[in-house]
């Protein structure tokens, strides 16, 4: 004959199985959520793994108005110096230039705007007296890479929206190890599909003169307006 069980371990024993059931499904859940997370972490690495390691130049468009200004007094700064080398192979020596140059002048420049500097809303200019913003900065890293020998076909001034969507400029340097960013807002030197940066334009290779777009349509105002 079975043994009968009482209406409270009956009970009990169904609240036991509900709360199992529970916790399973539960369980389940967050190791079906972990799974996506780890799946789009898997797909975001696999995405900047496969992304060219080069920016892709696009249509000819107009050069920023302060670069226009800084070249009608600096031409010689802005035209075609060194040898036309199309990536700048990266060495123990190069690549210890290129750490030591983006160090020093992140250092020794005092963040400024333009507006409180020239009572304007943007000037480029080489930082001189020890202050600037962004394209000082990058005005002054091109300067001293191109007086080690470095040619100005791999040293280019690009414009970009930074994670704030505001308008900010970096150096791209074509090496063989793809296109790297010099920026005074980071320390570290980054490849520029990890700067999380939006690209809108650059110098040409081919004539510093010339600038071309690079994906992002939404051409800042003002290209330093923070530092």
């Amino acid at each position: 004959m079975p043994k009968r069980v009482s209406p409270p371990r009956l009970l009990s024993a169904l609240a036991a199985a509900l709360l199992c059931a529970g916790v399973s499904a539960a369980a389940a859940q967050e190791s079906r959520g972990q799974d996506a997370k780890g799946q789009g972490t898997r797909l975001a690495n696999l995405a900047s793994a496969f992304a060219p390691r080069h920016l892709a130049d696009g249509r000819v468009t107009t050069a920023p108005t302060g670069y226009v200004r800084f070249c009608a007094e600096h031409a010689h700064d802005c035209g075609t110096l060194g040898s036309g080398l199309a990536v700048m192979k990266v060495d123990p020596q190069r690549s210890t230039e290129l750490e030591r140059i983006n160090h020093t002048v992140n250092e020794a420049i005092q963040p400024e705007t333009d507006l409180d500097h020239f009572g304007e809303t943007e000037r480029w200019s080489y930082p001189d007296d020890g202050r600037g913003d962004c394209e000082d900065y990058v005005l002054e890293k091109r300067r001293r890479l191109i007086n080690l020998g470095w040619p100005s076909s791999v040293l280019l001034i690009t414009v970009v929206r930074d994670r704030e969507g505001d308008g900010h400029a970096v150096l791209t340097v074509m090496t063989d190890k793809g296109d790297l960013i010099l920026d005074n807002q980071e320390t570290e030197i980054r490849a520029w599909k990890d700067t999380g940066y939006r690209f809108v334009k650059r110098q040409s290779q081919a004539d510093p003169s010339i600038w071309v777009t690079l994906g992002e349509t939404r051409v800042p105002p003002v290209v330093g307006g923070g530092r």
